[in-house]
Order: structure tokens, then sequence, then C-alpha cells
């Protein structure tokens, strides 16, 4: 079985609630960033054993956290050595708004990804552009390079998007089914 790692940073727990529904499709473990945007160094430990790693932030006025900015800072030591070259990446965004410059945030994590060698492994689902369509359909916001979620600002994490929370599944089994076709 593959070894996957979801390391993410959520202010309001909504994009925690995005981390544990990809976690629950990919069998992976989740690695949270702290409030002052520390991993623990098990969390560190658990990154270099991992065969694949699922970034995933908020967006935050059109890009990541700043938390999860220090931890990608911090990442530099290991792409010196690059460390994770060659594993699977793949990462996911939730904002208030149904765009909110979450396809920036997307570019970050691309971009970092890039620069540690890895691959890169997209949504992989059709979106829902129907005029039947609804936000409880799969891909609702049309994503194609990775997963992004929507929650309305006044809105409880108990009532974030089922269809977000159903395509975060589906898009943890497709980083599953990636990274043991990778390594097989």
């Amino acid at each position: 079985m593959s070894k996957i790692a979801i390391v993410f940073h959520s202010g309001y727990g909504h994009t925690l609630k995005v981390a544990e529904a990809v976690a629950e499709g990919s069998g992976g473990v989740l690695l949270p960033i702290d409030a002052e945007g520390h991993l623990s160094e098990a969390g560190w430990a658990t990154l270099a054993a991992a065969d694949a790693i699922i970034f995933g932030t908020p967006t935050y006025m059109g890009g990541p956290s700043w938390q999860f900015k220090k931890f990608a800072d911090a990442s530099s030591k290991i792409w010196f050595s690059q460390g994770w070259k060659d594993k699977i990446a793949a990462g996911f965004s939730n904002s208030a708004s149904l765009n909110g410059d979450k396809f920036s945030t997307l570019q970050y994590l691309f971009t970092l990804s890039q620069q540690h060698g890895m691959v890169w492994t997209g949504l992989g689902q059709l979106p829902a552009n129907r005029k039947a369509a609804s936000r409880d359909d799969l891909n609702n916001l049309g994503a194609s390079i990775g997963l992004l979620t929507a929650t309305p600002s006044d809105a409880s994490v108990d009532e974030m998007i089922a269809g977000d929370l159903a395509t975060a599944r589906v898009f943890g089994q497709r980083v599953a089914a990636v990274t043991a076709r990778w390594a097989a």
C-alpha cells in the first residue's frame, strides 16, 4: 500500500474538513500545519517517507495562507537535497467565493511541487457544467489542476457543500490510484 501524506493549513476548520475527505478517499495521513506555520518533526519525517504528498491550504487574498507559505519556505532544506523528487504531488484549496482566486493558489502548489521535482496529479474529473448541475454534483466548480472547494463565509464547518466533500473523496481516490500505479 502506498504511503500518502496530506499536509495542510486550516484557518477556520473548513480546509481541515476537506483534508479529512481527501484522506478518507486516499487512505492518507493528515499532517496539520499549526497556527504559527510549523509542522512537527514527526510530520517532516512522514513527508520524507511518503510516496505522495497532497498539499492543502485556504486561499486568502488570492494565495495560500501565510502559515502554508512558511511551511513551503521551510521545505527549501528538502529541496536542496531533492528529498521529494519523483514523489506524487497534488493540491487543494478552499475559499468563501466560488472563484476567490483559488486557481492562483493551485498554481502556487503546482509550482512548489515542480521546484521539488515531484510528479503532479490533477483532479481527473469532468466538470459538472450542465444547466441541471447543482453544487452537490462532483466537480461543480470545474477544476482540472487540483481540487477546488467553496464555503460561504458565514457557513460553519457542518454546513459545507456535500458535493465539494464528495469531490474531495474522489480526488483522494485518484491520488491513491495514481500513486499505486507510479509505484508499480
